[in-house]
């Protein structure tokens, strides 16, 4: 996948802080969650919409969701189930996989946050652009059920998708279009499957987003187009990843130059001021023999210094007579230059 082969593994010691990685993903999902409730569209286009998709489905032989949704309907065994892995696991899983790289893999982390944050953006400009009603809000002629309303009594939701009872108004029941659910839980799979090293959990990451996709479908929540939606959704936000990470890069870059905190300055200050690394005291045992420098050697190693300042360690010279003014002394200085 894009993800993989564009973006260079990030250096330890880049690893960010945990309270602000925290109260970055706290910020971004409010965000998120305000701005899917501001996208609701009118509700007439929402089922336009969703009855095109559905008509486009069967002209193509992609309409799995009925199947599913009877199979689910009658059969409870599978229906509560599904119902609570709808209602649950996006909201477990997604950031079980992200503390896990921020503590295992730490290298891996910063694009693959990255990689999620951007597809959720993009899932919320479809949600703006396309809103949808899901197969179950569709009138009972077109043959869905809602499996959640029917189950509630077993969950924690009510009759309004998977909010808890009495919060349905707190959710945008025709964000259809694409599925997060199911583009949340491809972006896991991926990332258990390449970082993980133990054989189960890797696939376990290959077998999850399709059980999402089923679920989906079976819950009566999305059509099949949705999930192919989500899926595209977060093969774009991996094609993005590489160039916003370089973006913020460089607005990094230039915010420590402004500051005066430049790698350059960083990697010349501990070498040019005496303030910053003073001289270490050596025993007289190991000290150095002071032998004059040659001619046309760079005492200073390219440091310079104003009028009346030393180096560490330069003695104090006192005149001495006898001196020919324009000769040279030990130190190589012109006499006429002191």
């Amino acid at each position: 996948m894009p993800y993989s082969a564009s973006v260079p593994p990030q250096r330890p010691r880049a690893r960010p802080r945990w309270w602000t990685e925290l109260t970055l993903l706290v910020l971004v999902y409010t965000a998120y969650s305000l701005g899917r409730l501001l996208a609701r569209g009118d509700e007439s286009t929402a089922v336009d919409h969703g009855l095109a998709i559905l008509r486009v489905e069967k002209a193509l032989l992609l309409n799995a969701e009925h199947p599913l949704n009877r199979l689910f309907t009658s059969t409870p065994a599978l229906g509560i189930p599904a119902d609570f892995v709808y209602a649950s696991l996006h909201y477990l899983v997604t950031p079980a996989v992200l503390v896990w790289l921020f503590r295992r893999r730490p290298a891996r982390y910063r694009a693959a946050r990255t990689w999620l944050m951007l597809s959720t953006v993009l899932g919320l400009v479809g949600f703006t652009l396309l809103p949808t009603c899901p197969p179950r809000l569709l009138e009972a002629g077109y043959g869905f059920v809602d499996t959640m309303a029917r189950y509630s009594s077993y969950g924690w939701w009510g009759d309004e998708a998977s909010a808890p009872r009495g919060l349905g108004g707190m959710t945008n029941q025709y964000a259809a279009m694409p599925s997060l659910h199911v583009g949340w839980a491809l972006w896991c799979g991926v990332l258990l499957w390449r970082h993980s090293r133990n054989p189960l959990v890797r696939w376990v990451g290959v077998g999850y987003p399709l059980l999402i996709t089923v679920v989906v479908m079976g819950t009566a929540n999305h059509y099949f187009l949705d999930a192919l939606a989500g899926a595209a959704v977060m093969g774009a936000g991996a094609l993005l990843t590489r160039p916003a990470l370089r973006a913020a890069e460089r607005v990094r870059g230039a915010a420590r130059a402004r500051l005066g905190r430049s790698p350059q300055a960083a990697a010349l200050s501990p070498a040019c001021s005496s303030s910053v690394s003073p001289t270490p005291s050596v025993p007289p045992a190991q000290a150095p023999s002071r032998t004059p420098p040659r001619k046309g050697t760079i005492v200073s190693g390219g440091c310079e210094t104003s009028a009346g300042e030393r180096f560490p360690g330069q003695r104090t010279r006192t005149s001495t007579s006898g001196t020919t003014p324009g000769t040279t002394s030990a130190d190589d200085t012109p006499a006429t230059a002191r």
